[in-house]
């Protein structure tokens, strides 16, 4: 015997330790999200975004009422009630057309405000409600460990659809190589999709996406951040290489099949 403790972590310390990472990256992508922010030309607001229909001024108020619509996960899960991410669909739409036109110190003020009530409500939970379950506004359930990446999945996706100089170059790699890998295993087997083989030529990182019988016909390799920007739909395959037959493709863009929508 010695006084050297070798069990396990519990699940519990497993759940705080997985979410205290995400939150250190939260706070760090939060960060550069608000220095774009507090960068814009006030009338780029009502410029188009990245996203079909939304201008610039949308995606800020669906990144500041996400952080809200969390605070109510967080909270639930901390309490052991069942509260709902947000009040009803419409309520949501509604909340983003509302903020959209809004100038930009009260649209920057509203992130950052919305930021920190989020890190606040997960400053509040214990060991043990980070594995209690939450409902996503979808109807699924999940560990209340995985809210924090669910949030920096927010504020790194929809900072670059701000269209405002943040790419999916400047995605950290943790979070790019994590992506890449959560992406690519709900598009294996996906039906109606074609295989293709990823090779992330930075990382090492392998996956292969679409039709799980026989060889895949494709090869798209290159950096792990190009091929998670085309996965999540942020590229038509920029930065990609397509390999058919060991012969490599002239045009990346068009050879790549269409990726079914996620949800």
């Amino acid at each position: 015997m010695t006084d050297t403790d070798h069990s396990a972590p519990s699940a519990p310390d497993i759940a705080a330790r997985a979410a205290a990472t995400s939150l250190l990256l939260v706070a760090e992508s939060t960060d550069r999200l608000l220095r774009t922010v507090a960068a814009l030309d006030p009338e780029a607001l009502a410029g188009p975004s990245a996203l079909p229909g939304w201008t610039r001024g949308h995606v800020l108020a669906h990144i500041a009422r996400n952080a809200d619509s969390l605070v109510n996960l967080l909270d639930g899960a901390r309490t052991g009630t069942d509260i709902p991410q947000y009040a009803t669909p419409e309520t949501r739409d509604r909340d983003i057309e509302a903020g959209a036109p809004r100038p930009l110190d009260v649209q920057l003020a509203d992130v950052r405000d919305s930021s920190v009530r989020f890190t606040a409500a997960a400053a509040e939970l214990d060991e043990k409600a980070w594995t209690a379950e939450v409902r996503h506004r979808a109807g699924f359930t999940f560990e209340a460990s995985e809210i924090p990446w669910k949030r920096l999945m927010e504020v790194e996706y929809h900072h670059v659809d701000l269209a405002a100089g943040h790419t999916p170059a400047h995605w950290p790699k943790e979070f790019a190589t994590a992506e890449f890998r959560r992406l690519a295993a709900k598009l294996d087997g996906a039906p109606g999709l074609p295989a293709v083989q990823l090779v992330a030529e930075d990382t090492g990182e392998r996956a292969r996406i679409g039709d799980r019988d026989g060889e895949p016909a494709l090869t798209a390799e290159g950096p792990v951040r190009a091929l998670t920007a085309w996965l999540s739909g942020r590229s038509a395959g920029d930065g990609l290489q397509v390999h058919q037959g060991g012969r490599q493709l002239t045009d990346a863009r068009s050879a790549l099949p269409e990726l079914p929508p996620l949800g």
